[in-house]
């Protein structure tokens, strides 16, 4: 598999402003921010790591298992790939909308939604994948709830009811922000207008 260099550009490219010494130190603090993408990629590498643990012991015990305990696994599995997920969404749109382009444009792996991310976009695509993994948190809790009131169970009836509420607010938080954004969208068309 490989990926034949892209032809080089005709346009000619403007030459970059010149910048200041405040300006320059203030716009190169963005690089600040590649030790943090740094460290969400080994954060990932982490997940990969408990991924794989959680497959080894599924795969493992499946047959000691109840159908219960495998959904749960796979509950657990799924999980883990949602916050992966987010974790690609955080640097890859984090550092092509904060610190530096990628220059993807025409590779074939490049991500559909990276060429329209911007801070708003990411802001809701962040939002939706919170409410995704607490979704599947909560999922879990419910599958659980039929051993509430006994020693087995893992939650009490408040805590399930604190989880609901907490998901609710990821919920109205999430249609908040679409709502506040789709303001700022209307009212930007309207002053362009």
């Amino acid at each position: 598999m490989s990926v034949e260099p892209s032809p080089p550009s005709t346009e000619p490219r403007s030459p970059s402003p010149r910048l200041g010494l405040l300006p320059m130190i203030i716009f190169g603090s963005r690089w600040l921010q590649l030790p943090l993408y740094l460290g969400l990629i080994v954060a990932q590498c982490v997940y990969i790591v408990l991924f794989l643990k959680e497959l080894w012991h599924l795969s493992w015990h499946a047959i000691d298992l109840t159908e219960q305990q495998i959904m749960m696994s796979v509950l657990a599995l799924i999980d883990v790939v949602m916050i992966s997920n987010l974790l690609v969404m955080v640097i890859v749109g984090g550092y092509e909308t904060f610190v530096s382009r990628l220059d993807l444009q025409g590779h074939p792996d490049e991500p559909e939604w990276l060429g329209h991310v911007n801070a708003s976009v990411l802001k809701i695509k962040l939002a939706m994948a919170i409410i995704g993994i607490s979704s599947i948190a909560l999922l879990r809790t419910f599958i659980e709830a039929g051993n509430l009131g006994s020693n087995r169970a893992g939650y009490t009836d408040t805590g399930v009811m604190w989880q609901v509420l907490i998901h609710l607010t990821f919920v109205v938080s999430a249609i908040g922000v679409a709502y506040v954004d789709k303001l700022g969208d209307s009212g930007a068309r309207k002053h362009a207008e």
